[in-house]
């Protein structure tokens, strides 16, 4: 409200008076505006109070400006704050140049107009931006979906899809926010894709689950048939051996189960094996004498090979073989291996001179020495009359050939034992 008359004033200062009634006046261009009455104070305790106005004013428009040099604030918030501001600031019932602040109001609101179109459009390439990240979790997720379940391996491949549920999570969380309508149809997608998989995983699990207990079952029924051959000692290791392949060919029961059932089931086996080690432990004890035993009959068949009869050779063999054979089986086997070895190594050697002795004397082989060593001596008579007659003749090339020819004749007749 602008006075029409000039009252006789108390106060009067640049932006301000106070007449005598205590009205206080602010001057806004040429003209005074009425502000407000402060009659139970002096004129300058009431410019004072209307002067403190100005200053809280003065102090928002401050505020705001400082708010827009250092950023980080919304541009748009600022705007909507100065908006206030100003409108506080448009006939205020406050004392200073008001009008410099306006001017500052409106400095600061062109500022943020244009700050407001900068942080629009980066809004709008921030939701674009989110919108393709989020539509890149979409097709991650349907990809997995899409996959065959027979061929997934479905610890890692639920490890991804929790993984990739907890950034859709996070960025809603802490992205920008999308239009509804995308916002719906990309999460929609999502969620159908993420209960394709959850269905694949429950029901990969659920025939695995079957598969287990099925495999549980079987090995079950071995174990208790594994127990049952307890009472056969060494004797069921042959059908444990049976029951093992059918263990093998079962399947799988799950890590902590198989691991279970496998510790009953060799359990079992090891009460049979252990019978089989018990039993020879027993007759390794029991060879020892059997072994010392065996090893004098060595050192007796040591003497088979002084004898120079090949006759009471054989004699005094067969009787060793005989002992030997009452003496029986030792443990453990490559301690028998052993002394048979020994023992068959003289056999070896009898049987050589046999050979040999068969050969020397076999009718056949001696008439065909007698024809042979017949013949040399007609070749011996043969050669050295042919000597004889070349050194007659003085022929020492012809003579020099037959003595080398008579000298191989004699070799080969003396090999002959002729």
């Amino acid at each position: 409200m602008t006075s029409a008359s000039t009252p006789e004033s108390a106060v009067s200062e640049p932006w301000g008076r106070v007449d005598d009634d205590g009205t206080v006046s602010v001057r806004e261009g040429d003209q005074w505006r009425v502000v407000g009455q402060y009659p139970d104070g002096s004129p300058e305790e009431a410019l004072a109070y209307f002067e403190r106005k100005y200053a809280d004013l003065a102090g928002e428009v401050t505020l705001l400006e400082v708010r827009q040099r250092r950023g980080g604030a919304s541009a748009a918030d600022l705007r909507s704050a100065a908006k206030t501001v100003r409108e506080r600031i448009a006939g205020a019932s406050a004392v200073g140049d008001l009008a410099a602040l306006q001017a500052r109001v409106a400095a600061l609101e062109d500022a943020l107009t244009e700050a407001s179109a900068t942080e629009a459009q980066a809004a709008r390439e921030a939701v674009d931006a989110a919108v393709a990240e989020r539509t890149q979790l979409v097709e991650q997720m349907e990809a997995i979906a899409a996959r065959d379940p027979k061929t997934i391996q479905w610890k890692q491949t639920a490890a991804e899809a929790t993984a990739l549920f907890e950034r859709w999570q996070a960025h809603q969380a802490t992205g920008p926010r999308l239009p509804k309508a995308v916002g719906q149809r990309l999460w929609k997608r999502f969620r159908d894709a993420r209960s394709v998989v959850d269905k694949h995983r429950r029901d990969f699990y659920a025939v695995l689950d079957e598969t287990h207990r099925t495999a549980r079952d079987a090995k079950q029924r071995l174990i208790e048939r594994a127990e049952a051959l307890a009472s056969k000692g060494e004797d069921g290791i042959g059908p444990y051996r049976d029951l093992l392949d059918q263990w093998k060919n079962a399947g799988r029961a799950g890590k902590k189960a198989d691991d279970a059932l496998w510790a009953r089931f060799k359990a079992a086996g090891d009460a049979l094996y252990g019978a089989r080690a018990d039993r020879e432990q027993a007759d390794a004890e029991a060879s020892r004498e059997k072994i010392d035993a065996k090893r004098a009959l060595l050192d007796e068949a040591a003497a088979i090979r002084q004898e120079r009869d090949t006759a009471k050779a054989r004699a005094l063999l067969t009787g060793i073989q005989r002992q030997w054979d009452e003496i029986g089986r030792i443990f453990p086997r490559d301690k028998e291996r052993a002394l048979d070895d020994e023992l068959r190594k003289i056999e070896q050697a009898v049987r050589a001179r046999e050979d040999a002795d068969w050969k020397s004397n076999n009718p056949e082989t001696k008439a065909r020495q007698s024809d042979m060593s017949q013949q040399l001596h007609d070749a011996i008579a043969k050669l050295e009359a042919e000597a004889a007659q070349a050194e007659k003749r003085g022929d020492a090339a012809s003579a020099a050939k037959a003595r080398e020819a008579l000298q191989a004749r004699k070799a080969w007749l003396k090999a002959l034992g002729g």
